[in-house]
């Protein structure tokens, strides 16, 4: 199969306009919202259940769709997902206004409050603020409920999940904090408030400098209250796609973009620095030398710990290594977005149906056929596109 010019605007507009029409074909549900659970073909596996990650997300991409292509469908659709997402929140008792974790029949069915998910709140509204679905005081309201919920000032970190019941749980974890950081990003960009940011670097001192030290300098997924790393939460159970063990290949490139981000805003050498670091340690212990593609994780000793390929690792990770190659003009960087798109463009783009398959073994062979589960909706891969478009450097 020929490939494309992945360095063209062109072609990466016409990508994103291609897995916009799968979600238009198939997703929209006219009842509210959005269907959430969509096969490879588009047909839906599951229509009463709705999950928090995907409302949010959904809010996003149709948010974003709308700002680079000012059609007003994605205003509407934009509209029609913030307004679903309220169906999450609770209305009342000691979790009253925090967002529950899945909706059935619109009511809802988990009301675990995860950090993770507020975090996408947030970053839903920031979007929803950019293209006047929301005001600045509702982006000030999600900051602050998480704030309330989560925050803990001396250890300038977020806490992870409250059970229904109200109860803070013990564990702590990164990913939660990784994406806060990602919508205070949003936040700052959305509002210009100059706290929003603030609090994006303090997460990034905390867990890209501090806690990596830890950690032999990359970025550990599990930790104890005290923030001490957890060596053994989830070893061995590779079915929790929020939680995995190890180090997450795609994590430490999601870090170096979330770092090239906050540089582009205010310059900062030693943030390039980390996100060279971390892409480099990403490529060298995630690609796989026989098959291509970067791989799920590897283990504290640096071997492939799941093998699998993941639609958001490759997302993530050509992202950012063509931000580094636009910020410091080593080939390397350039290579690697190459490679990550010849290989996710023969084997992980659904060239049949549209959008991206979600998970291939390591020598590229479907296991499933759920092109959309829970958390998915291409949020990755769009998102991954639309910040190389913004990077810029693209020829025509």
């Amino acid at each position: 199969m020929a490939s494309p010019d992945f360095e063209s605007r062109r072609f990466l507009q016409s990508h994103v306009a291609d897995i916009l029409d799968f979600y238009d074909r198939h997703a929209l549900d006219p009842r509210g919202g959005f269907f959430h659970y969509l096969k490879d073909d588009g047909s839906v596996y599951e229509r009463a259940h709705r999950h928090l990650v995907s409302a949010t997300r959904l809010v996003f991409t149709q948010a974003m769709a709308y700002t680079h292509s000012c059609e007003e469908r994605y205003l509407e659709q934009a509209r029609h997902a913030l307004s679903h997402l309220e169906r999450f929140r609770h209305a009342r008792g000691p979790l009253a206004g925090l967002y529950a974790w899945t909706v059935r029949n619109g009511r809802i069915e988990d009301g675990t409050v995860m950090a993770y998910g507020q975090a996408f709140v947030l970053l839903a509204y920031a979007h929803a603020h950019r293209i006047g679905l929301s005001q600045a005081q509702e982006v000030a309201q999600a900051f602050e409920r998480m704030e309330a919920a989560f925050f803990e000032a001396d250890q300038r970190a977020y806490a992870d999940e409250i059970t229904p019941s109200g109860e803070l749980l013990a564990y702590r974890g990164q990913n939660a904090n990784m994406h806060m950081c990602e919508a205070c990003l949003a936040a700052y960009s959305a509002t210009g408030q100059v706290r929003y940011l603030e609090r994006a670097r303090l997460l990034i001192e905390r867990f890209v400098f501090d806690l990596a030290r830890q950690t032999q300098g990359l970025v550990w997924e599990h930790y104890h209250q005290d923030w001490l790393p957890d060596h053994d939460y989830n070893r061995g159970n590779r079915d929790n796609i929020f939680k995995p063990w190890g180090f997450q290949t795609g994590h430490q490139t999601e870090w170096a973009k979330l770092l090239l981000i906050a540089h582009a805003i205010d310059a900062r050498p030693d943030y390039v620095m980390r996100a060279a670091e971390l892409q480099r340690a990403a490529w060298a212990h995630g690609w796989d030398g026989e098959h291509g593609g970067l791989i799920y994780g590897f283990d504290p000793a640096r071997q492939p710990y799941d093998s699998d390929k993941y639609f958001w690792v490759q997302a993530e990770s050509l992202a950012s290594a063509w931000r580094l190659w636009r910020v410091t003009g080593e080939p390397e960087f350039r290579r690697q977005y190459q490679a990550i798109w010849a290989w996710s463009w023969e084997h992980m783009v659904d060239h049949q149906y549209g959008a991206w398959f979600r998970i291939l073994g390591a020598d590229g062979r479907k296991l499933e056929d759920t092109k959309s589960p829970a958390g998915k909706v291409d949020y990755h891969t769009m998102g991954a596109c639309w910040d190389v478009l913004e990077a810029g450097g693209l020829r025509p």
